[in-house]
Order: C-alpha cells, then sequence, then structure tokens
C-alpha cells in the first residue's frame, strides 16, 4: 500500500493549482484568486472558474471574500506534488550534472509524468534527502513536512552568526548570483555590519566579505544556532 494511495487521474493543471494553493498558504491560511492568479500568471476569471470546479471535486474550501483553502484530499495532492518535484530538483542536480538554477523548469515538466515508483527510486538513489538543492523541505512518503525555523538575512542584527537553510528565489540570474557569492543552504555567515534604514548588510562568507542589498537579503532564509 502506497503512502499517497492512487486516485482518478488529475489534469496537470490540477495539480498545478493545489500545489500553488499549498505554497502560497504556506499550507493551512486562505489564499485570494488574485494572489493565485498572480503566482500562476493566469486571469482572475479563469482561476475563478477552475477554483469552482475544484471546489465540486472536494479538494477545495471556498469561503466569500476571504479566498480558498485546501482540504485534507486537496493538501495531499498538493504535498504528493511538492514531493516528486523537490526530489526530482535533487536528482538532477545530484546525478545529471544540473545546477540549483537551471532545475526549476524541468521539474515542473517531469512532475506530472512520472511515476511514484521512480519517484521513490529516486528517493532512495539520494539517500532519502529531507530538502532540495533550495533548502525546500521535501515531504515525506507519508504526506507529513518537516517545520523549519528560518529568519530571513534582512531580519539579522551585526555579529550575528547563521547557516543559510533555504533560498526563496526561482529566477536564475539571482539563484546564479548567490551561487557566485557562495550564498547557499549550508553555508555559513556573519552579518559583519547592517546600515540604517533598510541599507545593504556586510557579510563574512568563508572568510570573504560580500554586500547584499535588502530585497535580495530578504530572499535569504537562515538558521540560528539551536534553530
Amino acid at each position: 500500500m502506497t503512502a499517497f494511495p492512487a486516485r482518478e487521474p488529475l489534469t496537470r493543471s490540477t495539480e498545478d493549482y493545489l500545489k500553488a494553493i499549498y505554497r502560497l498558504s504556506s499550507g493551512d491560511a486562505p489564499v485570494s484568486t488574485n494572489d493565485i492568479a498572480g503566482h500562476l500568471s493566469l486571469a482572475p476569471a479563469s482561476v475563478s472558474g477552475m477554483i469552482k470546479r475544484l471546489s465540486e471535486l472536494g479538494l477545495l474550501e471556498h469561503m466569500p471574500y476571504r479566498g480558498v483553502s485546501l482540504t485534507s484530499e486537496g493538501r495531499r495532492i498538493a504535498l504528493r506534488m511538492l514531493r516528486r518535484h523537490r526530489l526530482i530538483e535533487a536528482y538532477l542536480v545530484a546525478f545529471l550534472g544540473h545546477t540549483w538554477d537551471t532545475v526549476h523548469d524541468e521539474a515542473e515538466r517531469l512532475e506530472h509524468a512520472v511515476s511514484d515508483d521512480l519517484v521513490e527510486r529516486m528517493a532512495h538513489a539520494l539517500g532519502n534527502p529531507r530538502v532540495d538543492p533550495h533548502g525546500d523541505p521535501i515531504p515525506a512518503p507519508d504526506g507529513s513536512i518537516a517545520e523549519f525555523i528560518h529568519v530571513p538575512l534582512a531580519d539579522l542584527a551585526a555579529g550575528e552568526a547563521v547557516t543559510i537553510g533555504r533560498v526563496d528565489a526561482r529566477d536564475d540570474a539571482r539563484l546564479r548570483y548567490l551561487a557566485q557569492h557562495g550564498l547557499v543552504p549550508g553555508a555559513r555567515l556573519v552579518v559583519v555590519d547592517r546600515q540604517p534604514f533598510g541599507g545593504p548588510l556586510t557579510l563574512d562568507v568563508a572568510g570573504q566579505r560580500k554586500i547584499v542589498g535588502p530585497e535580495l537579503a530578504a530572499l535569504i532564509l537562515c538558521e540560528r544556532s539551536g534553530g
């Protein structure tokens, strides 16, 4: 018996909607139609129609004037797709020579096509990793997902020493820039100085000084010692 039991096949569009709503909601908060439309680059009218269909399928709960939230079945499917996506990203980096800035679009295509058996073989080959190349948690086969305590680099004070846990960016150019400067998950850094009024931060990364602006610093999520 599999942890994610089979059901009638869903369309790629349906799976993308459920995954997007999970990401936007942080798992449980209601999500607005406009937020979904923006995330998927769709017209709000199209999103409204799909929300109605997904509600009829029992995958969403629609709360007028508040937004939508996933039902338990919708959440199960969303986590299944996240597991597929993040394991595929990890596999592409570990075994096929991809870099973390090139895997997202490939995983978006492959996650709808591969079988559950192949995904679990990938997981086994990778040693059942807890996170993907960007530091995002990979849901377990039983549908559970780890909750990590991360603090944006932009919120840290001068003198704090932390480890990068996640990078909340999908823009290829930003990911390449961060990798070039060693600002990747697992890297340790010290905040040497921060300018007032939202100014840039000066970091010590492996003995080298780096300057990071506030916009980029907000995307670098860090773990404090013991966090």
